[in-house]
């Protein structure tokens, strides 16, 4: 078999294999006993008739079409072994066409792209969000918890949006009166758009004993009348007003696990802050990749692109799926049309091929390595999550490509927090920012390595 590589573009190469023919009549054996099994031959049990038949049933050029597919697989696997090619998607056949005495095939093999030089990463300023907790941040949380505690005061004003009315409602259509749309002593939170669309501009600076009418139509929930225009009348009783609980210890000790306001406010505020420096940090990952991405210069086959494109859209599919929910009910509740979907898929492949020719070309520069204990470690974690035996799993996976893939995703981990490491975030003001856990996160998280994440999922549709 000889074979011959030529450039066919940025990380692509085009790997022509010359198949004898005496190959090709060597694999017309196993082509006519698939062939067998599938057509029904009269006088033969599936699978049983003879070659000779078999050609004469379906012509002697089907089954050459058939043998060349029976044998290329192998022929490409033992081509790209001896060209020590590492295809990063699955090999594409350009061109098939015949010679003297066999078969000459143009393959297009995609390699992963490599960076020739990693982007200067080490002390990189990347602008964040401050993880400092505000005075108005603290406060609107209490208030927040104070809201759900909250009584109702009847005032003696006009409503404003965001408080209460109580009011009587009827309807009309034609002068007749529609029975079912009518309510007595209904509470209605002013500007909070629900119920009847288009009721809030009626009743804001309304007070009690006023009377208000408007043309609408009936909400949903009417059946087959639903939509239809009908004449409203509203009758406003009260207005009233929210009243939130004083801030005591009192009000402290009742209704949450602490006894002090002391108490509640330093908590608070850990939790706040852990949630902004939580965000923060995201926000420097982010920008950071985003930062070295943007000065690669690489042009990713699109091939590659494409695979990444497809993986997401599967992965995607089958959560949906588990949630009994289609692509076309997703578009539709999302209001997105089909190609804003699709070009969003692309964005996040690109980014997400991207990211881990970075990551992979930082891993040689920072000296990353996996060891053996390590990689095992993770397995044994894996296989505690998942209930096997980890010595099974080990070998499972030695067997497959799986433990590459485990000792890559390793890596690229491992080259994701030298970035970070190297980095440094700032504030507005170019002061540094502490994105470093705190103890107490660091023990909440309950990270037993089990998990490896790349930056592919954080990029999900």
């Amino acid at each position: 078999m000889k074979t011959t590589m030529t450039d066919a573009g940025p990380f692509e190469k085009l790997v022509t294999v010359q198949i004898p023919e005496s190959d090709v009549n060597e694999a017309k054996g196993a082509a006519a006993r698939k062939l067998a099994r599938e057509l029904k031959i009269p006088g033969f049990r599936p699978g049983k008739a003879p070659r000779p038949v078999v050609e004469a049933t379906v012509g002697a050029d089907r089954l050459r079409s058939e043998a060349i597919e029976e044998i290329l697989p192998e022929v490409v696997t033992d081509a790209l072994e001896e060209l020590d090619l590492q295809p990063a998607v699955t090999p594409a056949v350009e061109n098939m066409r015949d010679i003297e005495d066999g078969l000459e095939v143009d393959v297009k093999v995609t390699l992963w792209p490599v960076l020739d030089e990693v982007p200067a990463f080490d002390g990189v300023k990347v602008e964040v969000t401050g993880a400092e907790v505000t005075d108005e941040e603290f406060d609107e949380n209490i208030d927040r918890m104070r809201d759900q505690f909250a009584e109702l005061e009847t005032v003696d004003r006009a409503a404003a949006s965001g408080e209460y009315v109580t009011i009587n409602l009827s309807a009309a259509q034609n002068g007749d009166s529609v029975e079912e749309a009518a309510a007595e002593d209904l509470l209605y939170e002013v500007g909070s758009g629900a119920f009847i669309e288009g009721i809030d501009p009626h009743l804001s600076g309304t007070s009690a004993g006023d009377i208000v009418t408007f043309d609408g139509v009936l909400p949903e929930g009417f059946g087959e009348r639903a939509g239809q225009q009908v004449t409203y009348t509203v009758l406003v009783k009260e207005v009233k007003q929210k009243k939130l609980p004083d801030l005591t210890n009192e009000w402290v000790d009742d209704v949450t696990e602490f006894e002090t306001v002391e108490e509640l406010t330093e908590s608070l505020l850990g939790r706040l802050a852990e949630m902004k420096k939580s965000s923060a940090a995201n926000e420097f990952r982010m920008k950071l990749l985003d930062q070295l991405i943007d000065e690669m210069e690489v042009e990713v086959p699109a091939a590659i692109i494409d695979a990444e494109m497809e993986s997401i859209f599967h992965s995607f599919s089958h959560r949906l799926e588990a949630q009994k929910i289609s692509i076309s009910d997703y578009l539709q509740i999302t209001g997105q049309d089909q190609q804003a979907f699709i070009d969003d898929l692309r964005g996040q492949a690109d980014r997400n091929v991207h990211t881990n020719v970075l990551l992979d070309a930082v891993v040689p520069h920072a000296n990353l390595e996996v060891g053996d204990d390590e990689y095992r470690e993770l397995v044994g974690a894996l296989a505690s999550q998942t209930e096997t035996d980890a010595a099974e799993l080990l070998g499972r996976f030695a067997e497959t490509n799986q433990e590459k893939e485990l000792r890559s995703d390793i890596l690229r981990r491992k080259a994701l927090d030298a970035l970070l490491e190297a980095a440094v975030a700032i504030d507005s003001e170019g002061n540094t920012v502490d994105l470093s856990p705190t103890e107490e996160s660091v023990e909440d998280s309950g990270d037993d390595g089990a998990e490896v994440e790349t930056p592919e999922d954080a990029d999900d549709v």
